[in-house]
């Protein structure tokens, strides 16, 4: 995608989304069987409370939104949702044979814009799923933060807080995955160097984002004399590559001006990518 044709998403809305696509206006109905889940949901977790409340909603008034769905790519005879999941599962469960649909031609990319608008829209993404929306359209569709933050129409600096909770251990991201911890706590765990050991204290000390804000004052301590000395030259040259290539990097300089760089990845298709660029510009 072009990035000057790349306006604020969320300024769009979905309604604007839709209109860049070629829709089949003479269908607009598909069996619940027909329909399989969009395999680039950011969304993992679906809160109960909110959609039994849609359930009974359903049950009295019916679907009222379509469904945004396209023909799947891995499935015949099958589309898939692009926008309205949640829908889906709620009318799956009132009981309903069909549900109203918008049937969109969009490709891999779109799909996840279509996603990630739709969900940041209504907020019902927790602050892991939607950094893992953001590093996706990092990973697999070569945006950087900057394109990141024009399209879904967060700020910049949005963009890059949201990111930098995914450099922290599987295990804690497991906790604010589980509503273990909030957004806030994993936020101050960024950087730590024992981030799993605090993350337990703060769950077993039932610690408010205050608290533990206090806490980690104590860990960071030492750390933040040794940033306070790096070169800002060298800070700049970290930010801009992490901003590049969207992992964090890490740089020491000695005083001999020898050292050595830190690329941080948390999966192997990160590891990938810094090999591939590696390999394609050396």
């Amino acid at each position: 995608m072009d990035a000057n044709k790349i306006k604020k998403g969320l300024g769009r809305g979905l309604s604007s989304l839709i209109g860049e696509t070629k829709i089949e206006p003479q269908k607009n109905k598909l069996g619940i069987s027909e329909i399989v889940p969009n395999k680039y949901q950011p969304r993992k977790n679906f809160d109960e409370e909110i959609l039994n409340d849609l359930i009974n909603s359903i049950r009295e008034r019916g679907i009222i939104q379509p469904i945004i769905v396209r023909k799947s790519e891995d499935q015949i005879s099958k589309y898939e949702i692009i926008a309205g999941e949640r829908r889906w599962l709620a009318a799956q469960k009132a009981g309903l044979h069909e549900v109203p649909v918008v049937i969109t031609d969009a490709d891999d990319l779109k799909s996840l814009e279509f996603a990630i608008v739709e969900n940041v829209q209504r907020h019902d993404l927790n602050p892991l799923e939607e950094a893992q929306g953001y590093q996706r359209l990092i990973n697999e569709f070569s945006y950087d933060q900057e394109k990141v933050s024009k399209f879904i129409g967060k700020s910049r600096s949005h963009v890059t807080n949201c990111l930098r909770i995914l450099s922290l251990p599987t295990e804690v991201l497991k906790f604010v995955e589980n509503k273990k911890l909030s957004a806030g706590h994993a936020k101050i765990l960024v950087g730590l160097e024992n981030p799993i050991f605090v993350a337990n204290k703060i769950i077993e000390k039932k610690l408010s984002v205050r608290q533990a804000e206090s806490l980690v004052k104590i860990f960071k301590s030492k750390k933040n004399k040794i940033y306070k000395l790096k070169d800002p030259n060298i800070k700049d040259m970290e930010l801009s590559i992490t901003d590049k290539i969207g992992i964090n990097v890490s740089i020491k300089n000695k005083k001999n001006n020898k050292g050595f760089i830190i690329f941080q990845y948390n999966d192997l298709d990160q590891l990938n990518k810094i090999v591939e660029i590696i390999k394609n510009n050396y």
